[in-house]
């Protein structure tokens, strides 16, 4: 008898089954309430009846769909603060970049070669970048300010006061070329950049340290242990990258080297007429220190584009480094998902059956399974998002110096990334929950 019935599972299961459900007593049995088979109108027409089994099923264990979301929601959340973090370290340097202006090109001693070593300090040669180096560029057509410059660290006292600071040796040109602006006074006198001169310029900062807020103009300082009479003070243009540009002073290029003991130039920077100008500016740069050079190109020069997409990839590299280890808590949570749906097929086995016996087809049953996996998924999403930008926010009232920014794309990635853990996840207990036998289904206790 029993095997006549697993040859003939509904005709037999329909001529004998009672009142009531064989398993759920308080509930009537489907078949005998004229329900009917597969090939006829039942759950496979219903798309209620199977939305009402899923919504049990989520509704049923409350705790470990709320604990497999939150695994999915820990893990957006990192990505989400991660990639912030990211985009907005990138726009905070392209900012403090672009505060210099867009068309500057940088000229540097040394060779950059593709292992990364500069010429010269594994034993090749070298030459010296000079004033009169720096002079021979500025006569290329599409130069239109050029700043010859030295830096160097040295102790500054006036007003009774000292404090070491950093001292740029540089020439007339440096405010044109590096958008800076003169607050009182004036800059550098327009000198032959190799004579030496008595003149400094203070920032903002270091003219209030040594003279309490009073005006320094007119009145003298000692850097490194040599007087100079200050002539102006620069207006505030903060840090950069860490570098405080109001605590600094200025003196002409050909003093400084005298005072650092130095017969060369740390750098020539180069203010191009336009963007359009800088490939053949570039290229003019190039071509007449090489020959300045004996024929070597052993220096290096770049652009303001180069370096902030330089800046860039390497943003971009530790971005997607340290948010593909926060993403291992999206693994987690996927998990965590595929346990409970797999738990779920077993214990709702004679669900199952019953929707199969009223004409659900396996495909429909498998689709209940994914679509249940994708909602617990998708709703840890949105937490994860919600909780991203919560806890963004409160970083930027803790700490509002760090820069924080959350591009769309992050947002929409995250929930597409949601949806597709859900469906990995639930792909397993879909196939499971389909492939079970109705009758088997039905009997299961």
């Amino acid at each position: 008898m029993l095997d006549a019935r697993r040859r003939q599972p509904f005709v037999a299961w329909r001529t004998s089954v009672p009142a009531v459900h064989p398993v759920c007593p308080n509930h009537p049995s489907p078949l005998a309430s004229g329900a009917r088979g597969p090939g006829r109108r039942g759950a496979g027409e219903d798309p209620g009846k199977g939305a009402q089994v899923r919504d049990r099923g989520l509704a049923g264990h409350r705790l470990r769909t709320a604990l497999s979301a939150l695994g999915v929601a820990i893990g957006v959340a990192a990505v989400i603060l991660l990639t912030s973090l990211g985009e907005g370290t990138r726009e905070y340097i392209t900012a403090q970049f672009s505060q210099f202006g867009t068309s500057i090109i940088a000229v540097n001693p040394g060779k950059v070669e593709t292992l990364g070593s500069m010429s010269g300090v594994l034993g090749g040669t070298t030459h010296k970048l000079t004033i009169d180096d720096a002079e021979a560029l500025r006569q290329l057509p599409g130069v239109k300010h050029l700043v010859s410059f030295v830096m160097g660290q040295a102790r500054v006292e006036g007003g009774g006061r000292g404090r070491s600071v950093f001292v740029f040796g540089v020439s007339h040109e440096a405010p044109a070329t590096w958008s800076f602006g003169v607050g009182q006074g004036s800059f550098l006198p327009a000198i032959d950049p190799r004579r030496q001169g008595s003149h400094a310029v203070l920032g903002p900062k270091l003219a209030r340290e040594l003279f309490d807020g009073t005006s320094p103009l007119g009145k003298r300082v000692r850097i490194g242990g040599r007087s100079f009479l200050v002539i102006g003070v620069m207006e505030s243009k903060g840090q950069m990258v860490g570098f405080d540009f109001d605590d600094t002073a200025y003196v002409p290029v050909a003093s400084a080297m005298a005072l650092f003991r130095v017969d060369e130039l740390t750098e020539i920077d180069v203010l191009a007429r336009s963007a359009e100008a800088i490939p053949a500016v570039v290229d003019g740069m190039r071509q007449i220190l090489s020959e300045r050079h004996r024929g070597e190109e052993d220096f290096t020069i770049t652009t303001q584009q180069e370096m902030l997409d330089t800046f860039g990839r390497v943003i971009s590299i530790v971005t997607v480094a340290v948010s593909g280890i926060a993403g291992i808590s999206l693994l987690v949570g996927a998990i965590g998902i595929l346990t409970i749906m797999w738990i779920s097929v077993h214990e709702r086995t004679n669900e199952i059956g019953v929707l199969r016996a009223l004409g659900e087809t396996p495909a429909g049953v498998a689709r209940l399974f994914l679509i249940e996996a994708i909602l617990i998924a998708a709703v840890g999403g949105v937490m994860g998002i919600a909780a991203g930008f919560g806890v963004g926010g409160l970083i930027r009232l803790v700490a509002p110096a760090l820069p924080l920014s959350t591009p769309a794309s992050a947002v929409v990635a995250a929930l597409a990334m949601s949806a597709v853990v859900g469906a990995a996840s639930g792909y397993l207990p879909a196939r499971r929950a389909a492939g079970l036998d109705p009758v088997d289904a039905l009997r299961a206790e």
